[in-house]
């Protein structure tokens, strides 16, 4: 499932390129977020009339959606606005450092971290940055709000982990891309210019990034991370950046050099201790 999650959301920024031609990212933000929560609905209902959920899993719901959905809305606002202050490049690299913040926090609430899966994390994280940047990494104002971005993905991350104990999947999931979503329109509202016309013309990338990426990748993220480690979910999520690199080759025609594919071998190499090996100790 994770590894699905990461193929859809990799290619996912095909889309999501295609539709900033049209309208700005709030607004993309906004509605793809909203279709995810609504296209869950059906399922939502499905789920209630056929089977019997425990009522534990029935409670707080609000709440823990609430809270997923404004750390969601945080992560994907920073790392939008940090994008105006730097170079595509370095902003996947600095995003990618959530790899690290996972574990990292992790040992503050009492998680424990092998040795093998530090060394995978550490590992994918340097293929990431040879996958995605190809000049200095200096920390500039928009690399600031990338890092702060990542600080909050890790979060998200722990907080699924700890939601899904307590809390049905798909209603979890349909609350947080709602309050993301509404958060995101609101913001639209006030720094950008919401035109229906423009909205149609990107009616494709919406529907990928609303059904597929959000209403699938986002849910399935949830599920699986009811049997897999945080810190071990972060890790294959983290893919999802190779995945990009092939959507934008197959779609866009761009092309990889001999350090991108270095750093995708490496990122596959971290993955695999922690899959493999990780797993064992």
């Amino acid at each position: 499932m994770l590894w699905l999650a990461a193929a859809i959301w990799g290619f996912a920024f095909v889309a999501q390129r295609a539709g900033m031609d049209y309208i700005g990212p709030f607004t993309y933000n906004g509605i793809r977020f909203l279709l995810g929560s609504i296209s869950l609905l059906p399922l939502i209902f499905r789920m209630n009339l056929h089977r019997k959920v425990p009522e534990v899993k029935k409670k707080n719901i609000l709440k823990g959606g609430i809270a997923a959905g404004l750390v969601l809305f945080t992560a994907a606002s920073l790392q939008q606005a940090g994008m105006v202050y730097t170079s595509a490049g370095k902003a996947g690299f600095i995003t990618g450092f959530y790899v690290v913040l996972v574990p990292v926090i992790g040992i503050f609430i009492g998680q424990r971290i092998s040795r093998l899966l530090w060394t995978g994390a550490f590992i994918a994280l340097a293929g990431l940055y040879l996958l995605t940047v190809d000049g200095p990494l200096v920390l500039h104002q928009g690399d600031l709000l990338i890092l702060l971005s990542a600080f909050f993905w890790a979060i998200h991350v722990q907080l699924i982990n700890k939601l899904v104990d307590t809390h049905a999947a798909l209603p979890l999931s349909a609350f947080q891309f709602a309050v993301c979503g509404l958060l995101s329109l609101l913001t639209a509202v006030f720094f950008e210019n919401i035109q229906t016309e423009t909205i149609l013309q990107a009616a494709l990338p919406l529907l990928y990034g609303g059904l597929i990426s959000v209403g699938i990748a986002y849910t399935l993220q949830v599920v699986a991370q009811q049997h897999v480690h945080p810190a071990y979910a972060s890790i294959i999520l983290s893919f999802e950046t190779v995945f990009a690199v092939i959507g934008g080759w197959l779609l866009l025609n761009e092309t990889l050099g001999i350090r991108n594919l270095i750093g995708c071998l490496l990122m596959l190499a971290g993955m695999m201790i922690v899959q493999i090996w990780g797993n064992k100790s």
